[in-house]
């Protein structure tokens, strides 16, 4: 049963801004005898798209081939959230708060080398933000046959689900108690689950 309270369907902008944060997923394809294949990849979101590249053979070729329907999720795990934060004994507190976005869709190759050319400098400004290269443009013969070359293809999403969960089930006491022992270990995404708290527990707002 999914907790409508960890769900953020109705903040598009929210949901948008984690997948531009982000640059790895998992691609969940099916293959003509009937087998899952579950791919880690690089994307990109943009224009309504997940863009994602790579050779034009392979099992995952042959899988999109057969069935171009596919899953796309991906996540981001801020803090586990152990159980004697909020309770002495037992275990059932014990979680994790996460970012998570589910995609069902269909992949389309595209062809057309200037989309190809705009994904591409999407993926050049999210993995190698610094500069030091020349724009990818399809007119300039540096960059032609490239674009020719790679396969790049793009998930057309026809439902997109994002979950965060960061203590919105929680009691005024367990919040507090959570908060505090995060601030105490203060590790790794410790102070930024904090934040997080805060902004996406509107009823624990101003603790």
């Amino acid at each position: 049963m999914r907790r409508k309270e960890f769900s953020m369907n109705e903040n598009e902008q929210e949901v948008v801004d984690f997948l531009q944060e982000m640059t790895f997923g998992f691609l969940g394809t099916v293959g003509s005898d009937g087998l899952c294949r579950v791919t880690p990849l690089n994307y990109v979101y943009g224009n309504g798209y997940f863009y994602f590249h790579g050779s034009r053979a392979g099992e995952k070729m042959k899988h999109l081939k057969s069935n171009p329907n596919v899953s796309f999720t991906v996540a981001k795990e801020y803090a586990i959230i152990p159980s004697y934060f909020t309770h002495p004994q037992l275990a059932c507190p014990a979680s994790a708060y996460f970012k998570s976005v589910m995609v069902r869709g269909h992949v389309e190759i595209v062809n057309d080398l200037q989309e190809k050319a705009e994904a591409f400098t999407l993926f050049m400004e999210k993995l190698q933000p610094e500069g030091g290269y020349e724009p990818i443009d399809p007119g300039e013969q540096q960059y032609a046959g490239q674009l020719k070359a790679v396969a790049l293809l793009r998930i057309v999403p026809e439902e997109i689900r994002a979950k965060f969960k960061f203590g919105q089930n929680l009691n005024n006491n367990n919040f507090d108690q959570v908060v505090q022992g995060l601030q105490e270990r203060n590790r790794n995404f410790d102070q930024e689950t904090v934040e997080h708290m805060h902004k996406y527990c509107p009823f624990h707002a101003g603790r």
